[in-house]
């Protein structure tokens, strides 16, 4: 028995370090992210962009699909699962980075990508209504604290005239979480395989973006540097970096422990955005998003603690 514990613990241990290894590669491709659309977007409208980036997405998705255990058998889905896959690819990815991608368009990348970041922000307020869960005080001051980092990567110092930058390039941004946001509502209520499901998703949104653009100017093949930037975008945004995810979170022992490797992604994006854009990273910026980010620590605390109370 003691040496069947000892293996056990070895394997656990082993099985820990690999879901930190996996889990640090996905929060560094993903902070790369806010740099690579910035820099993409000179060389591709932000439709085209999406365009092929959701094409390049799908196409990696379905390999990394058919070759595992749980591939997707298309005779075996049912009506519901198309529907369920047309109604979450019309948010994700066609409206959602439809949404963002044009925000990268018109504000710097450091500002778009942090406003982005508050939508777990958004998800504990759509929980309340859509999963009929109840809100603490306490939850509401986290909240709060959130968006004053909102506020104040907004306004960039502009607090006495309240005047917000490119107010049309913020509300994008900001619409762009809560599109997000409402996407994770209900991707949480589909209990199909991640990757096959995502991969749908992502079929359904290629075919929206594909008619969005035949409607409003045509599909144009993207430059050595536009396909470069598009096809990184949907293999590192899109596909590969979710499965990788995916797999720190199955090989961890506690998922707490690799979730919370996250929030290194949001002060990554920054370093890199000033190394390969090259823009002046913002004092306003950095403030924000420390205010953003420990609201939702804030937050997590409180309903882990809520989690505990309840079990008791």
């Amino acid at each position: 028995m003691f040496p069947q514990l000892v293996t056990l613990y070895v394997k656990t241990v082993k099985n820990q370090r690999k879901a930190y290894l996996f889990a640090l590669m996905a929060v560094v491709f993903w902070s790369t992210m806010s740099s690579a659309f910035k820099i993409t977007l000179r060389h591709i409208p932000f439709d085209q962009m999406l365009f092929w980036a959701s094409l390049f997405g799908v196409i990696t998705l379905l390999i990394i699909n058919q070759v595992s255990s749980k591939r997707i058998k298309i005779h075996e889905l049912t009506s519901a699962n198309w529907i369920s896959s047309a109604i979450m690819g019309l948010f994700n990815p066609f409206l959602y980075y439809l949404v963002l991608f044009k925000a990268y368009e018109l504000l710097e990348a450091q500002i778009a990508g942090t406003l982005n970041y508050a939508w777990p922000v958004v998800l504990v307020l759509f929980s309340i209504p859509f999963l009929k869960q109840k809100i603490s005080v306490m939850s509401i001051v986290a909240i709060l604290i959130s968006f004053v980092g909102v506020a104040i990567i907004s306004l960039q110092g502009n607090y006495q005239d309240l005047k917000i930058i490119n107010p049309q390039g913020v509300i994008l941004a900001v619409a762009s979480a809560f599109i997000w946001a409402a996407y994770w509502i209900m991707n949480m209520r589909d209990p199909r395989e991640e990757t096959g499901k995502i991969m749908l998703n992502l079929a359904f949104g290629v075919c929206y973006i594909f008619i969005y653009l035949l409607l409003t100017g045509g599909i144009h093949f993207p430059s050595k540097y536009a396909l470069a930037g598009t096809v990184y975008i949907g293999l590192f945004e899109m596909s590969i970096t979710f499965v990788i995810w995916l797999k720190a979170l199955q090989l961890s022992e506690n998922t707490v422990r690799v979730s919370n490797l996250i929030y290194l992604s949001p002060f990554i994006a920054l370093f890199v955005i000033r190394m390969t854009v090259g823009e002046q990273i913002h004092l306003t910026t950095i403030a924000g998003l420390v205010f953003i980010v420990a609201g939702i620590i804030f937050q997590q605390i409180i309903s882990n603690r809520q989690t505990k109370n309840s079990g008791k």
